[in-house]
């Protein structure tokens, strides 16, 4: 199978069939408590730890992002797509912007 894995360190201390360690306990990973249960994700740009209480909220939050940045990109594909925040950031900073047409 063709799985990414991630590692930051080797262990000197193993293999063991029965031990040492723990199942099912809070863990520590950079700083970041990690419970059992705890949605763990990761791709090329990192980790994210989500508690599994937040798992369901995350997971609409994510949809609806997922949602918005597609409609985003079928307005830019279109041309439709009308960048205002950035143009009033611009306009703030005293940038002169184009006229529209």
């Amino acid at each position: 199978m063709n799985v990414p894995s991630f590692a930051v360190g080797v262990t000197h201390r193993g293999p063991y069939k029965n031990g040492p360690g723990e199942i099912n306990c809070p863990i520590a990973i950079g700083g970041m408590v990690i419970m059992p249960g705890d949605l763990v994700l990761g791709d090329a740009d990192g980790v994210v730890v989500v508690p599994i209480d937040d798992v369901a909220e995350v997971y609409e939050r994510t949809v609806a992002k997922h949602a918005a940045e597609n409609k985003q990109m079928e307005n830019i594909k279109a041309g439709t797509h009308k960048p205002t925040w950035f143009n009033d950031a611009l306009a703030k900073a005293g940038c002169e912007l184009p006229a529209e047409s």
